[in-house]
């Protein structure tokens, strides 16, 4: 491989970590209690932020604040954030399973998960459009009322697109070929040969036994990790595609596609470990158990955590008023409609407001907008005592002038693309016995270990110039923990 191809695999837009789930609290030395404040920079997607809400006492009150380097990331993290804290009673828990790790891992998914997709894309792009007008958050739990006004736009422009795709849409299929290739060079017509060793000589080797050959070769080859349901998963995931800029002729020309991981898979967030052993029971020296079954079952105990944190106390009366309407939109989310057509009883009781109009032209208009917030709030779980705040893209060298977030974080989790961002200003923002979680490159298979080492000691002269001593916790080779240093 030349080296101009030594990082093509993992691709520029960072989709999912290279690295398990970690509850960012646990992390092998005193875990703090009370009120607490996480730092996620580059984190890509939501496994640190649902393992760590899993964790939480239920004293723990938890902020969580979100740091990303595109806001096409940005947009992905709201959309499988709001469809984890969906409740029980708008999508079922194993529905909620299946569509979350289609729409994490699948570049191709199946129609119903596109139209919930969409539907999700609608209510996304309702409650930025809100934060602009008030310059709130419309949701206690997801808050954008931090990003820049140019930012909310971006990121309703994306929902947009995800709900109204070109009408000559991209063909994922090509798309993920083409990366296949560039990728593979020479090698292509062996590319079968070439996924198997990337299986069994690397991922195998740093034990990830459970991801089966099967599934890996399929991933592979057209970008399809989770098949759980019979059925066709042909169209395109819109939430991984974005636009990559090449330089032609000297013009800059913006280039539609997938442009993510193609190598590491997006089994490593929830399906190489677990805590019920039983899933990691081998025979014939061969898993009983895959990556994909593994996935799920983790999904399923962080979804019942958020449940029961949850504890839907957010359902009111009018949840049980609308029953029966709400039941039928949410089996067939159509996301052409606006969310004030789906909400016809509630149109009834606010029809007296007719009389008015006179007096008050604006109150038609205001109740209708009353409806739209009450129907997003009904939608989501409202975890008592935790937020997640997305902050700017270019904020981390900022927080330290802004009072707010003097000594303020707990933990900060940087990764592994992320790590050279940071600089002496954390100490300021760090808590007296803060940790910095840094996520190391043992799954990125392009990698030499000599690269991977030489990158982890990299990583080891960044922290302790930005202030941080190594913890000496044991965490695998996947992430590197620090210390804030006590005489600073």
């Amino acid at each position: 491989m030349s080296a101009g191809r030594t990082l093509e695999g993992a691709g520029c837009v960072t989709w999912w970590g290279f690295g398990p789930a970690r509850d960012l609290l646990e992390t092998g030395v005193p875990r703090p209690q009370g009120e607490l404040n996480v730092l996620l920079v580059g984190s890509s997607d939501p496994r640190h932020i649902l393992k760590t809400i899993s964790g939480l006492k239920n004293t723990d009150s938890l902020h969580l604040w979100v740091m990303e380097n595109s806001m096409e990331v940005v947009a992905r993290q709201l959309l499988l954030l709001y469809l984890s804290l969906s409740t029980p009673e708008s999508i079922g828990m194993q529905e909620k399973t299946e569509v979350f790790l289609e729409l994490f891992g699948n570049s191709e998914i199946r129609s119903q998960t596109d139209n919930t997709l969409k539907h999700i894309a609608a209510r996304l792009s309702l409650s930025i459009t809100d934060s602009l007008d008030t310059d709130t958050y419309t949701h206690p739990c997801l808050d954008t009322s931090l990003l820049k006004f140019k930012e909310r736009d971006e990121l309703v422009r994306i929902f947009k697109q995800w709900q109204h795709p070109p009408s000559t849409p991209i063909s994922m299929c090509k798309a993920w070929d083409a990366r296949v290739r560039q990728h593979l060079g020479t090698r292509y017509d062996a590319r079968r040969g070439c996924f198997d060793w990337d299986l069994t000589m690397k991922l195998h080797d740093i034990g990830c036994g459970v991801i089966h050959k099967q599934q890996y070769s399929r991933w592979r080859e057209r970008g399809v990790a989770f098949e759980m349901r019979e059925g066709l998963y042909c169209v395109a995931n819109q939430s991984l595609l974005s636009t990559r800029v090449f330089s032609r002729r000297g013009d800059r020309v913006g280039v539609r596609g997938y442009w993510g991981d193609i190598v590491s898979s997006p089994y490593l967030s929830f399906g190489v470990e677990t805590e019920n052993k039983e899933l990691l029971k081998t025979q014939n020296n061969q898993h009983v158990k895959t990556a994909q079954d593994i996935s799920v079952a983790n999904m399923q105990t962080l979804f019942k955590s958020l449940s029961t944190r949850g504890g839907h106390t957010h359902v009111s009366e009018l949840a049980k008023e609308s029953n029966n309407d709400t039941a039928e939109t949410r089996s067939q989310p159509d996301p052409s409609i606006s969310c004030d057509e789906t909400r016809q009883p509630e149109e009834k009781q606010v029809s007296a407001v007719d009389q008015k109009e006179a007096i008050e032209p604006d109150s038609e208009a205001h109740a209708e907008e009353k409806q739209n917030h009450k129907s997003h709030q009904l939608e989501l779980m409202n975890l008592n005592g935790v937020r997640v705040s997305f902050l700017s893209l270019d904020s981390l060298p900022k927080l330290s002038m802004k009072s707010r977030y003097c000594r303020l974080f707990s933990a900060v989790y940087c990764s592994a693309s992320m790590v050279h961002h940071l600089d002496s200003s954390l100490t300021q923002t760090a808590a007296a016995d803060a940790v910095l979680i840094i996520e190391l490159a043992k799954y990125l298979l392009d990698l030499s270990k000599e690269q991977q080492a030489a990158f982890a000691t990299r990583v080891s002269e960044i922290a302790k110039e930005v202030g941080f001593v190594p913890a000496h916790t044991q965490d695998n080779d996947a992430y590197a923990v620090f210390t804030l240093q006590k005489d600073r």
